[in-house]
């Protein structure tokens, strides 16, 4: 079995910020598939099941992520190896996206709950490239709260489809141990 989590805020005010580009990933992943979410009171998270393969949104906040996938992976009975966190990261280019295991947060409240929570960095991460604001007064954290312009909606469109396809194919290609 399989886990697949994606990071956001729960709240309407959130849609189309950076921060929920895992939602969106989420979402896509989803989409047209014959499954319904599942609100989960005792994971704090929206739940899609495909077979094996477990879908999560959190829906605590972003900086607590970590109680909801701890949840999950405890409920579940799933082996770290068996997680892929997707998340936006601000240290890769707009529009990148790079796989890593066992890795540190590198500042990212989220995967830091996440880490803290489950007492491990062994497992999966999907980065997600949201970049830097170019305007250096602007903090970050304002910054990954803010929409996505307009004007980028079609890069991030298929940024999205190509990290949903990445999380397909890594449930397919990794190996369970």
């Amino acid at each position: 079995m399989k886990l697949i989590v994606g990071l956001g805020n729960p709240g309407i005010e959130y849609v189309g910020t950076r921060h929920n580009i895992g939602f969106e990933v989420i979402d896509r992943i989803v989409s047209g598939k014959t499954t319904s979410p599942e609100i989960s009171k005792k994971l704090n998270a929206i739940v899609y099941k495909l077979g094996d393969l477990i879908i999560l949104k959190p829906q605590t906040f972003m900086n607590l992520s970590g109680r909801s996938v701890k949840a999950a992976v405890d409920f579940y009975k799933i082996d770290f190896h068996n997680l892929l966190v997707i998340h936006d990261e601000v240290d890769l280019e707009f529009g990148e996206i790079k796989h890593q295991y066992d890795r540190g947060s590198a500042g990212h409240n989220g995967v830091e709950s996440i880490i803290e929570s489950l007492g491990s960095k062994e497992f999966h991460r999907l980065r997600i490239g949201v970049g830097r604001p170019e305007n250096p007064s602007i903090e970050t954290a304002d910054f990954v709260l803010q929409k996505i312009p307009k004007g980028d909606q079609s890069i991030v469109s298929k940024l999205v489809d190509r990290a949903a396809e990445t999380a397909i194919n890594w449930t397919e290609y990794s190996q369970d141990q």
